[in-house]
């Protein structure tokens, strides 16, 4: 148990970190290939760590297939174009909110009890807490909260990953090699988004959506940013740590401890990301925005509470 809870620690710090490494690589990246390349250098390196072949069971395939589409197409590439429409700290604490949306799917897929009036609580202040962070300090009634309902999104999305993983736990495979499985699933299902996002590139179209699935093969625009020494950290850290290294604790946590309870170490992603993006970002949160940060990590802890 106390191995399962060191793992997740480990996983929740570097996880609050990412959030700068993925801001930062928006500078010279668009959401869809920084999701892309960040995942084929995961995958290159889960094969490095584990060079082995392991077969499955073809009804088990459905799960790696929806775990990489909930888990990293759908999850990941929502809170890749959230940071790039709102703030790290935004996105962190949004996110955050995943052990809630856990702990429903599984009550209502796995017949867990996990929602109490306690639960009901937690999520209303969380839900309030999530409001004064989108607008931090911004009465502007006008306000854009376009990244913040997708970092909502993809919040929604991890809790049918978590799912998912808690039925792969089950099956016994090896942690390494299941992890690498459902990372090939996610590269394979983002090649057709690819493909569209090469296509709006060169067409020239100039939009937000264009912005998000901006995809180039340019050899000159790749050169220059595979060069750049930020772009090559951001991307090892991303791949190697965050992702090949960090899916795997983090699955790992989740067969010792269980999928809700080890959700709740969630809570403290806002906390790393908030203080590292304040230093490296040079972020800043207005008392709205950290009463919204601190409202709903308390109410995510209090949904927890017997």
């Amino acid at each position: 148990m106390l191995f399962g809870i060191l793992l997740a620690a480990i996983t929740i710090f570097v996880w609050g970190i990412s959030f700068i490494c993925t801001k930062t690589l928006m500078l010279s990246f668009s959401p869809l290939e920084t999701l892309f390349f960040r995942y084929l250098v995961a995958y290159a390196g889960l094969w490095i760590i584990r060079p082995k072949f392991e077969k499955v069971e073809k009804k088990d395939i459905l799960l790696y297939l929806l775990a990489g589409l909930t888990g990293i197409v759908v999850y990941q590439f929502s809170e890749n174009i959230a940071v790039n429409f709102t703030t790290a700290s935004n996105v962190s604490v949004i996110v955050s909110i995943c052990p809630l949306f856990t702990a429903i799917i599984s009550q209502i897929f796995l017949k867990e009890k996990n929602i109490n009036a306690w639960f009901i609580i937690g999520f209303v202040i969380s839900i309030a807490g999530v409001a004064l962070v989108s607008l931090n300090g911004n009465t502007n009634i006008s306000i854009n909260p376009k990244g913040d309902l997708i970092a909502l999104c993809a919040a929604i999305s991890w809790g049918f990953y978590s799912l998912c993983v808690s039925l792969i736990n089950k099956k016994n495979y090896d942690l390494i090699c299941s992890t690498r499985r459902i990372f090939f699933f996610a590269i394979i299902m983002l090649l057709p988004l690819i493909l569209f996002g090469w296509n709006i590139t060169k067409s020239g179209a100039d939009s937000g959506l264009a912005k998000c699935f901006y995809f180039t093969m340019d050899k000159s625009v790749n050169v220059a940013r595979f060069v750049n020494w930020k772009n090559i950290l951001c991307l090892c850290f991303l791949g190697l740590l965050a992702s090949g290294l960090s899916f795997c604790t983090w699955n790992k946590a989740c067969a010792i401890v269980g999928t809700v309870k080890v959700s709740k170490a969630i809570y403290l992603i806002p906390v790393v990301t908030i203080i590292v993006a304040s230093v490296v970002l040079h972020e800043n949160l207005s008392w709205m925005g950290l009463s919204g940060a601190a409202l709903t990590i308390a109410g995510l802890f209090i949904s927890s509470k017997k």
